[in-house]
């Protein structure tokens, strides 16, 4: 239940804070006091499109606060738990701020959320029913949710949603097979010119990634013959190489070793060095044999050839991959093997198809006889509750027709209505009054509230237009929704007024400055009071304080 809201900073109201009770609680007030800003305070709580227009003072945020006492709801805490939302198993808080720069916070529990979260969570703790609501009467959706409650299908429901999507899913894979089918057949010419492109480079697992190390080796080693290669032509091999060069410089010392310095020993240092760099240029012709007989060394135009090859075929397929290139490869052949099979692969998804259907057909035919006999039962409890509100020749026909199978199952559903002898009952929408939809709602609410476990329900002016006796009646039907639930009534009546067992008073209030909406808690003196002051508009009035106090204590007698 609703145990408390407070609103600050917003349109009329500085800050207000009340404290509702359990069971039945009345709000009155005269018109333009402040009923409608509360109630939309509450609606932003439970996900409603902010106005920062709303805010009464730019220079701090509006705060809208409620706290719940949730208790054993084990759908909030499910939702709750799933969604990172702090639980606690006794109390719920769900707090809005709007900002003056526009900025709109949620929090639910302290928990920072988004509008969907306080959606979900505020479906499962409140149903505001206003005026507007009624239109939701005349709406499919409505209808068969109220059927189904009664006929008590969520299970059967849940059961056939799944075998629902079996059945989808089937056909999808029939139609998309077939579908896939006949463009292969159309296609088979294409498809196999491809496959031959793709077996004529015959592609291997792996054989990409070792290609470019291939490719990487052989560079290198391609890179390093030539410096060997340039080592030897420099040192022995080169038109002009330094063997030769040493040779031609001994023969000249040869010729002028008389000149040279008998302590130089010239012969003998170029003889050790033209040994030394003969080794080195036998060390070197040594590597290069090495190096030309080596398992690892590939042909690197062969390797670039292949990796083109295949290179082309990546880019021509439009893959990023070898692996897919050999996916591609497979899947074709695949494709062209099934053509040979397509109609007993057609035959086998169409037979499971057809099974999903019976299945799922089966399931929506129990559906549609539990609604069928909720139907006929709540046609009759529907027509009893609300005849007593006024309308006295209501006929009432719940129709449930076949339909096409669909996520709802085979049946569509329409409430009919006659409210007058020798009518026939018709649709909803066009055929009743205003009044006649809110009693209607009100005797259908007061039905199924309980079979919805919706711990508050708010009911905002549903009583517009009646009066008298009937207004008395819709008191009593309210009050009695409310030994279940909570309930919070907004109205004008004071017959539906002194059912309540707590009432609060909305009024405006003028200080120097502005004008501010204020809400209080009524005792029995104010009660009476205020009953008064709704029945003939002067408080103080003795025969209207009189009705009032009688009002009060017809309603404590029925307690």
């Amino acid at each position: 239940m609703l145990e408390s809201l407070h609103i600050s900073n917003y349109a009329l109201i500085d800050a207000i804070t009340i404290e509702f009770q359990p069971g039945f609680n009345i709000i009155t007030g005269e018109t333009g006091a402040g009923k409608s800003i509360i109630l939309g305070a509450l609606s932003l709580l439970l996900g409603g499109r902010a106005d920062m227009r709303s805010i009464r003072n730019d220079s701090s945020k509006s705060v809208i606060e409620a706290v719940f006492r949730v208790g054993d709801n084990a759908s909030l805490r499910a939702f709750c738990l799933e969604n990172d939302i702090e639980w606690d198993d006794k109390t719920l808080i769900m707090r809005r701020e709007l900002s003056p720069s526009g900025r709109s916070r949620s929090f639910i529990n302290d928990s920072p959320v988004n509008l969907t979260a306080m959606q979900q969570v505020g479906s499962r703790l409140v149903d505001i029913h206003s005026q507007h609501q009624n239109q939701l009467l005349a709406g499919e959706e409505f209808q068969m949710k109220i059927i189904d409650a009664i006929a008590d299908n969520d299970q059967r429901l849940e059961a056939y949603s799944q075998l629902y999507n079996n059945f989808r899913k089937a056909m999808a894979a029939f139609k998309q097979t077939k579908a896939a089918l006949m463009r292969d057949r159309d296609n088979a010419d294409f498809m196999e010119f491809q496959i031959g492109q793709l077996e004529a480079v015959d592609l291997k697992e792996g054989e990409y990634a070792q290609l470019q190390a291939d490719l990487e080796t052989a560079t290198e080693q391609t890179e390093l013959r030539s410096y060997i290669e340039e080592a030897a032509d420099a040192l022995s091999e080169g038109k002009t190489n330094i063997l030769s060069l040493l040779s031609r410089v001994d023969q000249a010392c040869s010729e002028i070793e008389s000149l040279l310095p008998e302590e130089d020993n010239i012969a003998a240092r170029l003889e050790q060095v033209t040994v030394e760099l003969t080794d080195i240029s036998e060390t070197i012709d040594s590597l290069r044999s090495g190096l030309a007989s080596s398992s690892s060394v590939d042909d690197l135009d062969y390797i670039e050839h292949r990796l083109d090859a295949i290179n082309t075929l990546m880019r021509k397929h439009n893959v990023d991959t070898p692996e897919q290139l050999i996916a591609l490869r497979e899947s074709l052949q695949s494709r062209l093997d099934n053509l040979a099979d397509a109609e007993n692969i057609l035959n086998d998804l169409e037979a499971q198809a057809r099974q999903a259907r019976k299945k799922a057909m089966e399931a929506a035919r129990e559906i549609s006889d539990a609604r069928k006999d909720a139907a006929e039962k709540f046609a009759t409890l529907l027509t009893e509750t609300a005849v007593p509100l006024g309308m006295s020749n209501l006929r009432c026909e719940i129709a449930v027709e076949k339909a096409d199978m669909s996520a709802t199952g085979i049946d569509t559903i329409e409430f009919r209505f006659a409210f007058n002898k020798n009518q026939q009952p018709t649709a909803i929408a066009g055929s009743a009054s205003g009044g006649e939809i809110s009693r209607l709602m009100l005797s259908i609410k007061s039905m199924v509230a309980d079979m919805f476990s919706l711990p508050t329900i708010i009911f905002d002016e549903v009583d517009t237009g009646v009066s008298g006796d009937i207004a008395s009646r819709m008191g009593r039907m309210m009050a009695h929704l409310a030994e279940g639930i909570q309930v919070i009534t907004i109205t004008h009546l004071p017959q539906v007024a002194s059912r309540g067992s707590a009432h609060y008073k909305v009024f405006k209030e003028d200080d120097d400055h502005s004008t501010h909406t204020r809400i209080i808690r009524l005792d029995r003196e104010g009660r009476i009071a205020e009953l008064a002051l709704m029945l003939s508009g002067n408080p103080n009035s003795e025969a209207a304080r009189a009705n009032a106090a009688a009002l009060l204590g017809d309603a404590d007698s029925e307690k």
